[in-house]
């Protein structure tokens, strides 16, 4: 018996013997397939659907950012779901229901945290937005379906007028060279936090103004003055702490989490890494991929000035026009190459729904490349955008670079995993993880070049350049969440490390600390690809599983933390409380 039947049958036993196997009335076990593994539904499928649902239902109800209100009412939520796993006896789910289990554990105790911070960062914004608390209780008392007290509603909204007034002139005030760093990341949150405010408060004023002639007699005025004074407010804020001015883009200031933050996150991904590991991870990988950019670059004939290379393969950018038909001629080079491999199953259906559109030119201030999925959504100059502009996206998107990005955003990247993630183990969206969503994509940029994907030095060279984004992304999100880097700092480590145009830098560092990425998401590209190469060097290089059985059982599965597809796949043991202890890295 070859070592892969070996492993196949005494996965069938183990999982009868969990309950995971049924016996038809003939005597033949009923099963479905998840690869070449059997396994039976999670019994926790339907109350994690139900968990889902009700979270989605209270985030309808309650919508007031940074509301104590609705903070404890989601502190309540989360506790007894807690309080209903307890009553779940783990010993008698199968391995599904157990992963499902741990799940969702761990995803409770990582809302819980993120509640406690949340706490904090209003504690921060509190001298800046003191009178939070009062637009919030407006919108809560009409929630609560309380009658308005029109006449009080106007007191307390000039009241709002006049405490805004005057923080605004004490805001003009201040001296710029007496801005700190730490006052810079509190104000560009604070300003998001009363754009939120502005919002609420119109919400609030809309549904009675007109429909009750005395909220209308008595509120008009003072709304209309607080309303333009939160702007006024808003405004010097952005221009003197934040340094913003007119027709300016936003500066790139970021809110770094801490070094507790980092670890609840780690904790949450179930990653047995601290960041230190974790940057010293990135560095050595760094090494290999230096030394392939100089063979890359002594192939191509510029001997080792790498420099040099990755110009030339910048230039190679399409004409104007042009760069749909490049997108349409990779994404079928990709396909037809993990198709010829039997890498894995590619549902003609998957194939043929993607789509492409193309970005504007305000879009591409933020998403200099490609973004993917059913739509791969592609960055390109419009006649629009200024000439530098324009040269530096066709540089950016050069056919050798998009080589690495095109498959990473179709198929076999996000575009394949929506498509099954729609229609297998859909309940797991609720555990959804850059580490797995963002990591998948990135493993195959790691296996096509194994795999002998790239042909010339220059695609080489182009997949090269992306490997080292990925590793400096880790660098830089966890060093600037620890407050090791700033974000200019940043900037200078991807043009001078990796070799981006510095209008691209800038705006892939905007994207990662000004836009709503999570503190780990872009660390989790190159972290969850170097997670699931390291599985399967574990099941394929040691011959328990081919290369297509992996990848659809990994995709079948759902959505969840590596760790957890690891235990998935090996059967590994799982308790209550169960933390992260999977040594990935060599």
């Amino acid at each position: 018996m070859s070592p892969r039947s070996t492993v196949r049958s005494t996965l069938r036993r183990a999982l009868a013997a969990a309950g995971l196997l049924s016996l038809t009335a003939s005597g033949a076990v009923a099963q479905r397939r998840i690869g070449m593994i059997p396994v039976g539904a999670s019994e926790l499928r339907d109350s994690v659907a139900l968990y889902t649902t009700d979270r989605s239902a209270l985030g309808r109800r309650w919508t007031v950012e940074f509301s104590p209100t609705r903070r404890a009412r989601f502190a309540a939520f989360y506790t007894d779901w807690q309080q209903r796993l307890a009553r779940i006896d783990f010993n008698k789910l199968s391995q599904e229901g157990r992963i499902d289990y741990v799940l969702l554990e761990s995803r409770l105790k990582s809302e819980l945290a993120t509640l406690r911070r949340e706490e904090r960062l209003l504690g921060e914004m509190q001298p800046l937005v003191p009178f939070g608390a009062v637009v919030t209780e407006f919108e809560e008392r009409r929630r609560r379906f309380e009658k308005v007290d029109a006449q009080g509603s106007a007191k307390a909204l000039a009241t709002i007028a006049a405490q805004v007034d005057s923080l605004t002139r004490a805001v003009r005030a201040r001296q710029p060279n007496a801005v700190s760093r730490a006052d810079r990341i509190v104000a560009l949150r604070a300003i998001g936090y009363l754009g939120d405010l502005q919002t609420t408060l119109r919400n609030w004023s809309r549904f009675y103004a007109g429909y009750d002639p005395t909220f209308t007699w008595w509120t008009e005025d003072p709304f209309r003055r607080a309303n333009d004074a939160i702007g006024r407010y808003t405004r010097a804020i952005r221009e003197v702490i934040v340094g913003q001015r007119e027709g300016q883009e936003e500066p790139i200031i970021g809110d770094p989490i801490g070094a507790q933050g980092l670890a609840e996150d780690l904790d949450a991904e179930l990653i047995a890494y601290t960041p230190a590991e974790l940057i010293a991870l990135a560095e050595r990988e760094f090494t290999w991929i230096d030394q392939e950019k100089a063979r890359a670059a002594r192939d191509m004939g510029f001997g080792s000035d790498v420099k040099a290379a990755l110009e030339k393969v910048k230039q190679a950018y399409v004409p104007p026009g042009e760069q749909p038909e490049l997108i349409r001629r990779l994404a079928r080079e990709a396909v037809a190459f993990i198709t010829e491999r039997n890498l894995v199953t590619v549902p003609p259906l998957a194939d043929e729904i993607w789509r492409m559109e193309m970005m504007s030119p305000r879009q591409q201030l933020v998403s200099p490349f490609f973004l993917g999925g059913e739509i791969i959504q592609v960055s390109y100059p419009t006649d629009s955008m200024a000439h530098d502009d324009k040269l530096m996206s066709m540089r950016g998107n050069n056919p050798h670079f998009s080589m690495a990005t095109v498959h990473h955003e179709l198929i076999p990247g996000h575009h394949l995993q929506g498509y099954m993630t729609s229609r297998y183990n859909t309940h797991r969206g609720a555990f959804g993880t850059p580490f797995w969503g963002e990591g998948w994509a990135l493993w195959w940029e790691m296996l096509l070049w194994d795999q002998g994907f790239p042909r010339t030095p220059e695609d080489r060279m182009g997949m090269l350049f992306w490997r080292s984004h990925r590793l400096a992304r880790i660098i830089f999100s966890l060093k600037v969440h620890l407050g090791e880097m700033t974000p200019q700092e940043a900037i200078d480590l991807l043009v001078d490390r990796v070799g981006h145009e510095r209008a691209n830098a800038e705006a892939e560092v905007r994207r990662s600390f000004n836009g709503t990425y999570s503190p780990l998401y872009q660390a989790a590209y190159m972290l969850g690809g170097l997670q699931i190469r390291a599985l399967h060097r574990e099941l394929v290089g040691g011959g328990r599983m081919s290369n297509k059985e992996f990848h659809d059982a990994i995709l079948q599965g759902g959505r969840m933390p590596i760790e957890m597809v690891r235990a998935r796949l090996l059967g590994t043991p799982l308790s209550r409380g169960y933390r992260a202890q999977w040594k990935f890295i060599d």
